[in-house]
């Protein structure tokens, strides 16, 4: 592989271009596409794009299940000089809404009854709804597909949007290059020792990074994607054995469902490779795992940031004796572990983890503060000069070099492999009407890593304890999507304040609840 990110990258939408034109590259439940026919689509699409008046750098949202046009379009939108922001499909109006705005997506994919739901936002106001048939249809009769970006195109534009919680307010969008895009599909590719025989199962959402680099990485390889939206584990079983998969990622949460069940051999006899992200493998976890799928099968253990793709990877080879170990820097990326001095700390010493090297992200859109915040110049110690981003996350790195996760430094929640921005839960149950003050805490679980547990005070201090849960309950159920819900609403009569009147939420998480 080319380790010299000024030449190695490349246009996002030559993914697909240069690799066996006959080869499989993705299977829907409607067909398979060869690599040839993948291209075409991918044309197809783009030159639709351009038809609707887009300018080079506007924004196009998609907020679909893994369909063929949720799967075509970061290509497409690339080919046709535009910027990507999927949508997670579980979301609901008011984050929908607020992503559609925040990113000014001029154009807006999706099927009826999502788009019903938005009719009374103000979305429409500088958006163009479509919905998901109808587009399919016009494709059709396009009798010109757009051809491949030029190789001279500057794999510095933005070519997509992620959007992802912090610890404070509504998501931000992490703005992504061409380059931290295709250097990142080079890099897992590389390291998980993808080939043209593989063939990806992509459970995740396409929203994310990692669900999304499942389709890059395995184009890369020029391997098959599978896309699957499941509704419970034994559908992701029956999948693997049906499609001979090769490489399952998860998150923790779905890895605890999944070894719950009896896998049958036909569904284990193609694996080759687990990943893992979005929380720590437990080393009870990787025993059952490999229980399941034996030791012909590699589990890789993985950490990352929507802000720099993807930082680290565990050797397969160190899994069984180091399950908790986050495992050294991927191919691109540089990791430093830095002291409060802004010294490389000694191994065993915590420090934050600090990511340096092309697959750093532009920023985030539209947020000069917050990208100040965490984007800041590479520490002096650094071989990778520019931007790094401070994760915010602290870290050691061991006698044996290995890298181990140790706390993070702020209050974003972590469950069933989501980051939740509590600011976020709290300002939805506010806005009830209900709630004078909420505070979101995450707590210990054993499937979802985090809970969430939602302390709250109501405005009218005499109300029906009972009811106000019930009415609160309902709304949060109505505004928030599954994945944010709270496990637990605690009434309060009165929130513990520190010596500055602050909401003293180390009160709040000390406190005994039966």
């Amino acid at each position: 592989m080319n380790l010299d990110p000024e030449t190695a990258a490349f246009p996002l939408d030559h993914l697909v271009i240069g690799k066996d034109p006959d080869a499989n590259a993705l299977a829907m439940r409607s067909g398979t596409f060869s690599y040839k026919m993948l291209n075409h689509r991918v044309g197809v699409l783009a030159a639709w794009l351009r038809g609707q008046g887009l300018v080079k750098g506007d924004r196009v949202a998609t907020w679909l299940a893994k369909t063929e046009l949720a799967c075509i379009m970061p290509l497409a939108s690339a080919r046709a000089g535009l910027v990507h922001v999927p949508i997670n499909p579980v979301l609901k109006q008011a984050q929908v809404a607020h992503i559609a705005a925040d990113s000014g997506a001029k154009l807006l994919i999706s099927n009826a009854g999502r788009l019903k739901t938005l009719e009374d936002s103000n979305i429409h106001k500088d958006c163009a709804l479509h919905e998901d048939k109808a587009v399919s249809a016009a494709l059709e009769t396009i009798a010109t597909p757009m051809e491949p970006s030029a190789h001279t195109t500057d794999t510095n534009d933005l070519a997509a949007i992620l959007y992802t919680s912090g610890s404070t307010g509504r998501p931000k969008g992490v703005m992504l290059s061409h380059a931290n895009l295709t250097l990142g599909a080079l890099s897992v590719a590389e390291y998980l020792k993808l080939s043209d025989d593989d063939r990806t199962i992509c459970v995740l959402p396409l929203s994310f990074d990692y669900g999304q680099n499942q389709l890059f990485s395995t184009w890369a390889a020029g391997g098959c994607v599978v896309p699957l939206d499941y509704l419970t584990p034994r559908d992701v079983m029956k999948a693997c054995a049906r499609e001979k998969i090769t490489t399952l990622a998860a998150v923790p949460p779905l890895w605890v469902q999944l070894v719950e069940h009896e896998w049958p051999e036909e569904a284990t006899r193609s694996m080759r490779r687990l990943t893992n992200s979005g929380g720590a493998l437990t080393p009870g976890l990787v025993k059952q795992l490999r229980a399941i799928f034996g030791s012909t099968t590699d589990i890789y253990a993985m950490y990352g940031l929507t802000e720099a793709f993807r930082s680290t990877y565990l050797d397969p080879a160190l899994i069984d004796d180091n399950p908790t170990s986050m495992g050294t820097a991927i191919p691109f990326a540089e990791i430093l572990v830095v002291d409060k001095s802004g010294a490389v700390a000694g191994p065993n010493e915590t420090g934050e983890l600090v990511h340096c090297g092309p697959l750093v992200a532009q920023g985030y859109w539209n947020d000069p503060e917050r990208t100040a915040e965490r984007f800041k110049n590479a520490p002096e110690a650094a071989h990778y000069r520019g931007m790094a981003v401070f994760s915010g996350d602290t870290v050691k790195r061991g006698d044996d070099g290995l890298l181990y996760f140790v706390s993070r430094d702020d209050a974003m929640i972590k469950s069933s492999g989501n980051r939740i921005s509590p600011t976020e839960i709290e300002e939805i149950a506010t806005e009830s009407g209900l709630i004078a003050e909420a505070v979101a805490l995450g707590v210990p679980d054993e499937r979802l890593g985090q809970a969430i547990r939602l302390f709250v005070r109501p405005v009218d201090r005499e109300s029906d304890r009972a009811t106000v849960t019930e009415q609160l309950e309902k709304y949060l159920k109505q505004n928030l999507p599954n994945f944010m819900h709270p496990r637990d609403i605690i009434l309060l009569s009165e929130f513990p304040k520190n010596p500055n009147g602050k909401l003293d939420r180390n009160a709040l998480a000390s406190m005994d609840i039966e």
